[in-house]
């Protein structure tokens, strides 16, 4: 997400920050080339324009151009705008009922991720401590409330599913009243696509909503889509009065159009971003960290939140009592933290969070999916003690481990020797906790 975007931005401020003295006829250029990345990434050109003179104002200024460093102050007024552009505090926070449950109503075109997302807010809910209902309100798309009722045991939300009952009307007002009676915290209405133009459905969905009378009515717009998503939610403000937006997709190629411009014109926030196709890969929208993220200032809260969210903290707190213990850290927690790791996600997608780091400046930050579960069957074709003591493991140990784990002997050793260089960094780890609880310098300790 915001990959290219990132990448023409960065070498446009590269050039500004390298000028001791920054003129007007050199800030304009710069906006220019600026202006060029916002339109090939598919933003909205209203938009470019406004915030470009918006920034050009801004960066006009005296204090600005004379300043001992004028390229950080510019790029600084560039993060302001984007966070402005992005819908500033507008936040992702869902508009709860005064009386429980809230109702949440999904719209949007077919295909563009409904049904998922419905999911994935469940579940995101669910971790809150809150108690979702998930209803599926389609009785035009077959497969549609299989998949809900699929998706729903997945994470252990319980859902309405009727699939002789075609009026949704009658089945969501069905299923609030029941929710209400049972305690549930909140409803979510996954409806059917449809197209903005078709008169007769867009009859059906205000009709639902005037029945249901949603705390949010949230959109749901393939990100991929760019200038034409927009377009889209128009359509369907216009006539149902949306509330805020989810984009999906946002793992794939999306150039970013849709994020940068959605508010600009609908005048909505957007709530959430779909970042991939597990019931976990839900994102808070927060314009902040999105605006740092398409400047590659990198968002190292969503990496913690990301991490928080899928790595199981009994097995972190085991492993930091073994480190900080001095215990020696054998190829069964190299197994364990292998798969902690993959719960994350793709490590390019990692990196992409920390700043200044780019996934193509480090060393097999590219790794094939593949290659995890060639290392996963590796070790898994060893013996408990050989996991527990791989010192022992000799030639013809690493041979019978070749054969059963289907990879050739070469990628045995290899897999042994960058478990060794994590083992030996573990054991320094551990030599310097107590000194950096003591408050030592970690600089002088690593010397």
């Amino acid at each position: 997400m915001f990959e290219q975007l990132g990448d023409r931005l960065d070498g446009v401020f590269r050039g500004l920050k390298s000028r001791g003295v920054l003129t007007a006829p050199m800030l304009r250029e710069a906006l220019r080339e600026v202006r060029r990345a916002l339109l090939e990434a598919d933003v909205n050109f209203l938009v470019v324009k406004d915030f470009l003179k918006r920034v050009e104002e801004r960066a006009l200024g005296e204090a600005v151009l004379k300043s001992i460093r004028p390229g950080d102050q510019v790029v600084n007024i560039l993060h302001d705008e984007l966070f402005a552009v992005l819908g500033g505090d507008g936040g992702a926070t869902i508009r709860e009922s005064a009386v429980p449950p809230t109702v949440i109503m999904l719209v949007g075109l077919q295909g563009s991720g409904k049904t998922t997302t419905a999911a994935k807010l469940a579940r995101r809910l669910s971790g809150e401590g809150r108690r979702p209902t998930l209803v599926a309100c389609d009785p035009y798309r077959p497969a549609a409330g299989d998949q809900l009722v699929s998706l729903a045991e997945s994470i252990d939300v319980p859902v309405v599913h009727d699939p002789d009952e075609q009026d949704v009307v009658r089945l969501a007002v069905g299923a609030i009243d029941t929710a209400r009676r049972e305690g549930r915290t909140h409803v979510l209405l996954d409806t059917a696509g449809r197209l903005q133009a078709d008169e007769l459905l867009m009859r059906e969905l205000a009709d639902l909503k005037a029945a249901a009378k949603p705390d949010e009515t949230l959109f749901v717009a393939d990100g991929m889509m760019g200038q034409e998503a927009v377009r889209i939610a128009q359509g369907f403000d216009e006539a149902i009065d949306v509330s805020g937006v989810v984009l999906t997709k946002m793992d794939g190629d999306a150039r970013g159009g849709a994020a940068l411009s959605i508010h600009g014109v609908l005048g909505v926030p957007v709530k959430f971003v779909g970042t991939g196709e597990r019931t976990e890969d839900l994102t808070a929208f927060d314009a902040e960290r999105m605006a740092g993220r398409i400047l590659q200032m990198g968002d190292i809260v969503g990496l913690v939140e990301k991490a928080q969210q899928t790595i199981d903290p009994e097995t972190t707190r085991q492993f930091e009592k073994k480190v900080l213990g001095g215990e020696q850290f054998d190829l069964e927690d190299f197994l364990q933290a292998i798969a902690q790791i993959q719960k994350m996600g793709p490590l390019e997608n990692m990196l992409k969070m920390i700043p200044g780091v780019k996934p193509k400046m480090v060393p097999g930050a590219e790794v094939d999916p593949k290659r995890i579960r060639h290392m996963e069957a590796i070790v898994l074709s060893m013996t408990p003690t050989e996991r527990k003591r791989p010192e022992i493991l000799n030639g013809s140990r690493r041979a019978r481990i070749a054969r059963g784990s289907g990879r050739p002997v070469a990628e045995v050793n290899r897999l042994l020797k960058q478990f060794q260089e994590m083992r030996k960094m573990m054991k320094r780890m551990g030599k310097l906790a107590p000194r950096l609880a003591a408050g030592g310098d970690l600089s002088s300790m690593l010397q």
